[in-house]
């Protein structure tokens, strides 16, 4: 197969920068610099892709809109594929707040997809209807030989469980390397089913548990977490 299922993170919301746990529908918008962000990516596209999909969320929804607009390939919204969701945690910017969701996020990265955002998602709650949207695109998308690449808009903390989860990617790796606004996770599909991961934000492929994550990336720095 030669097309690839890209992820993108959204562009910069207001929640970003104020560092809010931004997860229910519809969510905060894009600031100027979100939406230069998303402009940015369109432009710089090489090639349109084959089908442009988004979560529900406004800010998935809106970058996928400036994305439409540079590439003339519709936007379709999809459901199934939104941010983790915090419950007792939304609406919060507290360090403590964000101390949890990472206490949270981490035991499902090294193995324990059970434990519970409190009043939230467990890690098997976002992959059960994560994972299925994803295989729906693939089998309706990239199961041709000459298929072409298709864009997802959609979110940082649900796309690196899925894809560490779809791709075998290392789990120290996963949980350390955060995703910058509209920076993308690429996944590559075979015929019998797996995917590999080709691109991860910065970072192309092979992953090691050994690759040091930028200072920004840190996961003791709770302020600079990508969540939303």
């Amino acid at each position: 197969m030669t097309g690839k299922l890209i992820l993108v993170r959204h562009g910069e919301t207001e929640g970003n920068v104020g560092k809010i746990l931004d997860t229910r529908l519809p969510g905060l918008p894009l600031t100027e610099r979100g939406v230069a962000q998303a402009k940015t990516y369109g432009a710089n596209l090489i090639a349109p892709p084959q089908r442009l999909f988004s979560s529900a969320a406004l800010r998935a929804r809106q970058t996928g809109g400036y994305i439409e607009a540079a590439t003339g390939v519709a936007l379709d919204v999809l459901e199934d594929l939104q941010e983790v969701q915090l419950g007792d945690l939304e609406g919060m910017n507290t360090p403590a707040a964000h101390e949890e969701f990472q206490r949270v996020y981490h035991a499902w990265h090294f193995g324990d997809l059970s434990v519970r955002v409190p009043g939230g998602e467990s890690g098997e709650d976002v992959l059960a209807r994560y994972i299925p949207a994803l295989h729906r695109l693939r089998d309706d998308y990239l199961s041709r030989p000459d298929a072409h690449d298709v864009i997802v808009v959609s979110h940082g903390a649900a796309m690196r469980l899925v894809s560490r989860e779809l791709t075998g990617v290392p789990r120290h790796f996963a949980a350390s390397n955060h995703l910058d606004n509209t920076e993308t996770i690429e996944l590559q599909p075979f015929e019998d089913g797996r995917w590999t991961c080709t691109r991860w934000g910065r970072y192309a492929a092979p992953f090691g548990d050994t690759t040091a994550p930028a200072a920004d990336d840190q996961t003791e720095n709770i302020g600079d977490d990508p969540m939303g």
